[in-house]
């Protein structure tokens, strides 16, 4: 056992988004803990996907760029923990990682920037995006578009619409509130978009030796955030989903009863398959069941793209 020594070293990757919910987090243990805020040191580390912004995540490593080289800094020591976000993180982590918090989530829905709402995309309209979740599902609903990959931070993607180089792009909200863009775009609503799995959430990890450590980020948890976000990730790995796969999910408690909804598409979004499911938090057998269903529900070309 490793007896935290201050300051905390908090590893986060270097984009804007990243280093605000840095803070975000740091603010957070300081004002549980009655910390002063030089007790929590922020490290910006690069990883593979901020420096590769020109091909697909699955074409060059998926989810794992985000976090491989956030874990061998924990696993070297250069860190104590790190932030992410949790819809970026890959389903599988190492063994010898824990999510240790979750900060309560934020607005789940994307935002459509460009145009004033999916039915006033020109004909034809180009969408920028590098999410196969959203590519398929504005391709279920407007099959007259056409997707085009946009790669960035959230400037970057702002910055791309603003010259013209697509019609319309999509945004995760709770990104855009986070960095001061509370008023832009369209909200779309989840009945419309149901939102990728774990998206608005922050997620914390440490080594899961590291009791002390556990215990000090575990009270910044939000149960409920980390129950709907736990089901969603579990649904994923039942599908055998990976960053190719058109997934989209969400859960929410009410009156001490989780309910989740979700579909797979296909890239076209010409096949889906959907439901959803209420259950006792932490019931992972109604969460596997859902992914079964789905799969059984689905075409077999669907079907094909989670079971190969």
């Amino acid at each position: 056992m490793v007896t935290p020594a201050f300051p905390l070293r908090l590893g986060t990757r270097e984009s804007p988004l990243a280093l605000t919910q840095a803070h975000m987090v740091r603010g957070a243990l300081c004002t549980a803990h009655g910390w002063s805020e030089d007790s929590v040191a922020i490290v910006p580390i690069t990883t593979s996907g901020d420096r590769i912004q020109d091909r697909a995540l699955a074409e060059v490593g998926g989810k794992a760029l985000w976090t491989k080289e956030l874990d061998l800094a924990l696993g070297e020591d250069r860190i104590d923990f790190a932030v992410h976000s949790m819809k970026d993180v890959e389903t599988v982590r190492p063994a010898e990682i824990a999510i240790a918090a979750m900060l309560e989530r934020a607005d789940v829905r994307d935002r459509l920037i460009g145009a004033e709402s999916i039915e006033s995309i020109p004909r034809g309209g180009r969408v920028g995006t590098s999410s196969p979740r959203r590519a398929a599902q504005m391709l279920r609903l407007r099959p007259d578009l056409e997707t085009v990959l946009f790669r960035g931070n959230v400037g970057t993607r702002l910055a791309r619409i603003e010259r013209g180089e697509a019609d319309a792009t999509l945004l995760a909200a709770a990104g855009l509130d986070r960095l001061g863009h509370p008023s832009t775009g369209t909200a779309i609503s989840a009945d419309v978009m149901l939102p990728a799995p774990a998206q608005g959430a922050i997620g914390i990890e440490c080594l899961g030796d590291r009791t002390e450590l556990l215990a000090m980020l575990g009270a910044i948890d939000h149960a409920p955030t980390h129950a709907c976000v736990s089901a969603e990730r579990r649904l994923l790995a039942r599908l055998g989903a990976d960053c190719r796969s058109p997934v989209a999910a969400l859960a929410i408690i009410a009156d001490g009863v989780l309910r989740i909804r979700a579909e797979i598409l296909s890239p076209a979004g010409e096949h889906i398959s959907e439901g959803e499911t209420q259950a006792d938090p932490g019931d992972l057998q109604a969460i596997d069941a859902l992914g079964d269903m789905l799969l059984a529900h689905a075409s077999p070309t669907l079907r094909a793209l989670f079971t190969g």
